[in-house]
Parts: C-alpha cells; sequence; structure tokens
C-alpha cells in the first residue's frame, strides 16, 4: 500500500474538507491537531517524547514528509521535495540534549531541521497505544479477526483463520513485513489459531499472550533469555525493529489524507532499515 508521490493538485495545494475555509493557509498545527485528534499525547508513555519537537505550529505547512526515523538524509529528502514538516514514529529528541554541536547522528539531523526551517513532530507510544494505531494496524495486515487487546497496553490479540502452519505463520509475517529472516523459537508441529503481537520492543508483554491465550507472539527486540525462558510456552517471532513499524507510514497518511485529501504528502523514499542482513 503506497500513496502517491504527491498529492498536490494542479491547481491548488490547499484542498480542504468542507468545514476548513477554502485559501485559509494550512498551518503546522493544522497537520500535528489531525494526528492528535488520531492518537491523543495523552496516550504516550511518561518516558515519551511525542508531539512537536523543531518548529514554529503557527508556521504555514508546504507539505509533509512521513517516515520511521529522522536523519540528515530524511531532512534533505524534505527540503527537496518542499515539504517543511516531517512526521516521524521515532521522535528526534528522546531524552533531552545538552548540546548541539554535530557530534552524533541525532544533533546533525537536529542542526539540520532547524537551518532549513523544517518542522519536525513525533507520533510515538501514543501511536502505538491508539485505537486504530500500530498494532491493530499490523494486526489487520496479518489478516487476523476478533482482534483484541492484551491486558497491558499497547499489545493486541486476534485469530488466524484458518490456522496455520509455524512455516505458513512465518511466511506470512515476511511478506507482510518485508523482511528477509526472522528469529523465532522453535516451530511448533501444531498448527497455530491464535497470535499476539506489539510493534516494536514488546517482549515484556509475552506473559499476557499466553495468558491471553496466544499460541504464536510476534514482536523485536527479543533478548536471548526471553527465547530460552519461554521456549516451550509460546511461539516467539521476532521480525525486527523497523519491519515492524514501517506500517507508521501508511497510518499517517491515512489520517492526514482523510482529512486534507489534495495536500502535499510523502512516504520517505531514502529512508532505509538501519539494520542490515547479511
Amino acid at each position: 500500500m503506497h500513496p502517491p508521490r504527491s498529492t498536490r493538485s494542479s491547481s491548488t495545494s490547499l484542498h480542504s474538507p468542507s468545514n476548513y475555509r477554502i485559501n485559509k493557509p494550512m498551518l503546522i498545527k493544522d497537520i500535528t491537531d489531525t494526528i492528535e485528534e488520531a492518537a491523543p499525547l495523552a496516550l504516550q508513555e511518561s518516558y515519551d517524547n511525542a508531539g512537536l519537537i523543531i518548529g514554529d505550529p503557527g508556521e504555514t505547512c508546504s507539505g509533509v514528509l512521513f517516515c520511521v526515523d529522522v536523519t540528515s538524509d530524511t531532512v534533505e529528502e524534505a527540503s527537496r521535495r518542499g515539504c517543511n514538516l516531517i512526521v516521524s514514529h521515532h521522535p528526534l529528541i528522546f531524552k533531552g540534549l545538552k548540546r548541539l554541536t554535530g557530534a552524533t547522528m541525532q544533533q546533525r539531523a537536529a542542526i539540520a531541521a532547524i537551518k532549513a526551517g523544517i518542522a519536525v513532530y513525533a507520533a510515538h507510544t501514543n501511536l502505538d497505544a491508539a485505537e486504530n494505531g500500530v498494532n491493530h494496524t499490523l494486526a489487520t495486515m496479518l489478516g487476523l479477526t476478533g482482534i483484541t487487546p492484551l491486558a497491558t497496553p499497547p499489545g493486541v490479540i486476534g485469530n488466524l483463520s484458518p490456522a496455520l502452519t509455524a512455516t505458513e505463520l512465518v511466511d506470512r509475517i515476511k511478506s507482510v513485513c518485508g523482511s528477509p529472516v526472522t528469529r523465532c523459537t522453535v516451530p511448533p508441529v501444531h498448527r497455530l489459531s491464535r497470535l499476539a503481537l506489539c510493534g516494536g520492543s514488546g517482549a515484556f508483554l509475552i506473559d499476557d499472550a499466553v495468558a491471553a491465550g496466544a499460541d504464536a507472539f510476534l514482536t523485536s527486540d527479543v533478548k536471548y533469555h526471553d527465547f530460552v525462558d519461554n521456549a516451550e510456552r509460546i511461539f516467539i517471532i521476532d521480525i525486527g525493529h523497523y519491519e515492524s513499524e514501517k506500517c507508521t507510514k501508511q497510518i499517517f497518511y491515512h489520517i492526514v489524507s482523510k482529512k486534507f485529501p489534495n495536500f502535499a504528502l510523502y512516504y520517505s523514499e531514502t529512508e532505509k532499515n538501519p539494520i542490515n542482513y547479511l
């Protein structure tokens, strides 16, 4: 599922729904407010830094670039495409910065965005926990039915119908998530009918997945001892962090384009998984 490279109209770049005054400039806050209607900042975890990180919310918005991570390359791409707003899943500034000297990738990207006049916004754990956020979207992409939350947010669980073998399930996950490999516990011989999942680092939900009756649990960043300790309890599938969350670009696009269907919206084409498989 890919949006067009640009949704800019040949007649005007500021088409709006009926309740949005024609010819009124699109502001940064119009985009960010729309995202927050779907993923309220109140849903973010206490340690998170979702929201507008760089920029003036009252500035006119010329276009939006969606990505998972903000880097110097994505800032350059946004500038080249005429976008002065980047919306990412992972916050560019997660913990407090004490200096901006360009010594780290994070600092260089922040400096580049400031110099280019590009605002940076993130929807992170609030998007994970949103009703139609990361995990519900991933579950839907994998064909799960009867999707419900796990006892601990933001994980979900759903039904596989028909039930799949471990190999069939892994093949489906690899195809949907675009990964050449997964890390798994020993594949069970019985068919799997219930899959729990959590995009990103979700190993803390293994107990909840087992308690909910899941046959398999999909997540990323699983530690060695989590595999060892749970090998006989549940089939664990680690798809990789980027692979489990790259659907956030589609989610952002769907949220914004639904309200502003003809505004200039782009997926990042320069962004790549920082983890390579040799």
